[in-house]
């Protein structure tokens, strides 16, 4: 589900000056766009690359790591892809294909962000899935030898920190909802949406004339849709947890106007064998709620301390922000960072991400 909403709204301020009600462009209808079904396979590797039928999608990751001396961090990367219509993609800068790239740092010394922005035909900016794997903005590249994604090399730079990783998965593919197919409302709305939780990674951030190792572990989310979200939806929460245990999980909930919210999520076995969960099965209760800054002069009140439970399965988690302050004041902004996760005891029980969307 993640990051739908600021693929749009991002890339069509830039084509189409949108400035008013930019919620409005995910809730339009998709006419033209390739559907969301349920019953399709997904293939791998081909549906690593883009899928232009589609009106939007994205290559998302985050990853969880420590420093030498056991101080967390957090980085996240992502590269989104929108359609401005459903004719035929062209040449050049004739093509109706924009991208945009959103990059965090979460350190000890505080959160720092960057954007980009590119047309698609340019070159600038891609994803392709030939002899190799390449997804890139500028000098932003994700790169593996082979067409899997995995081993592959990641740089990026935020705010003249140079970020260098070695990832390695050899787990399966993690397929959300039905076989890949997600639904995100009664009214329909879906997604084809699929996850690689289970990243070991090692690399190096170049900061203030000095190099810091890290080590730890990454979470990447594939999705693409053509209509995502439904009239009645303001936003969304989403949370992927590392569990201390071995288990990973995602949940999230599409909070609707009027009427309940859309409750989802995923439970992943240490072996790998992974649980849909309905919403029956989950409850996302907002524990804390603080001000954070987000803007010159600019606050905003966010729920940052949340409770997760599974009754069906006797299990119960909380969960708080590393840094209250890891907000990112890109184009169309939202709270992104890391958490910390605790048992019912107050024991130290994971680490993950989360995601605030809506609130502004």
């Amino acid at each position: 589900m993640k990051y739908l909403l600021f693929t749009l709204l991002g890339l069509c301020y830039l084509s189409q000056g949108i400035t008013q009600d930019g919620y409005q462009v995910l809730r339009g209808e998709s006419q033209g766009f390739a559907r969301v079904l349920p019953g399709t396979t997904l293939k791998f590797p081909d549906d690593h690359q883009p899928h232009p039928e589609f009106r939007i999608e994205w290559w998302y990751f985050t990853a969880n790591m420590k420093d030498g001396e056991g101080r967390d961090w957090g980085l996240q990367w992502t590269l989104f892809r929108q359609a401005l219509d459903a004719n035929t993609d062209l040449e050049g800068w004739d093509s109706n294909q924009l991208w945009m790239a959103h990059a965090a740092i979460s350190s000890p010394r505080g959160h720092r962000f960057e954007q980009r922005f590119s047309r698609g035909g340019t070159g600038q900016a891609g994803v392709e899935v030939r002899g190799s794997f390449n997804a890139w903005l500028d000098d932003w590249q994700w790169r593996a030898p082979g067409r899997s994604m995995f081993p592959a090399q990641l740089d990026f730079s935020v705010a003249e920190q140079r970020v260098s990783m070695q990832l390695e998965s050899t787990t399966d593919w993690v397929l959300h909802g039905h076989q890949g197919y997600s639904q995100k409302s009664a009214q329909g709305q879906a997604s084809y949406y699929y996850s690689q939780p289970q990243i070991r990674i090692k690399g190096s951030i170049q900061t203030d004339n000095e190099e810091i190792a890290l080590t730890g572990i990454g979470w990447l989310d594939r999705e693409w849709s053509s209509q995502p979200l439904a009239k009645n939806q303001a936003g969304w929460d989403w949370f992927s947890l590392h569990l201390a245990d071995g288990h990973k999980l995602m949940v999230y909930r599409l909070r609707e106007d009027d009427g309940e919210d859309w409750v989802s999520g995923s439970w992943i076995g240490v072996d790998g064998e992974t649980r849909s969960l309905a919403a029956a099965e989950i409850e996302l209760i907002e524990a804390s709620s603080r001000v954070i800054e987000v803007g010159e002069k600019q606050v905003l009140e966010l729920p940052l301390e949340w409770q997760i439970k599974l009754p069906m399965m006797n299990k119960q988690w909380q969960i708080k922000p590393l840094y209250d302050q890891q907000w990112m004041a890109t184009r169309f902004s939202y709270w992104e960072g890391v958490v910390l996760v605790e048992d019912q005891h107050g024991q130290a029980a994971g680490k993950g991400y989360m995601e605030l969307t809506g609130y502004d």
